[in-house]
């Protein structure tokens, strides 16, 4: 009978959020990289971009688009083979947008089982009506 050990937290690691939503979970690949090898941030910024909007389409209960990224900090690369975990919570509600905080947390190949933070962002949507006109979010 084979054992196979346990991976131990590297340095750095982190413990995963439990007062956010897990949204999305993705693995780059190869046609995502850059000439580094690493993940293109654009790729990860339509990521969150993505996993951002799952929380606001909720209230919205329509149409709505992107209309600021207020914040945006690549903290780590990201490597083909990750496995990213998108959290999101809703941090404010207006009349018509909803700002969200999105983290990224990544499993590396080789430690799967232990995360570290390598994105974060504040991403904030406005409803939409037919027109592109901003409207009001419905009352929840």
């Amino acid at each position: 009978m084979s054992t196979h050990p346990i991976p131990t937290p590297a340095h750095g690691t982190v413990e995963l959020p439990t007062d956010q939503d897990l949204v999305l979970k993705v693995i780059p690949m190869p046609g995502d990289c850059n000439a580094n090898g690493d993940i293109f941030g654009g790729w990860v910024m339509a990521q969150v971009d993505l996993a951002g909007s799952v929380l606001p389409a909720r209230y919205t209960q329509g149409r709505m688009a992107t209309v600021a990224v207020n914040e945006f900090i690549f903290k780590q690369p990201v490597r083909v083979g990750d496995i990213l975990s998108f959290f999101s919570k809703v941090v404010r509600i207006g009349r018509t947008s909803i700002t969200v905080k999105v983290e990224v947390f990544a499993e590396r190949f080789r430690t799967q089982g232990t995360y570290i933070k390598v994105t974060e962002a504040l991403v904030t949507y406005v409803a939409i009506d037919d027109e592109g006109r901003p409207r009001p979010i419905p009352a929840a």
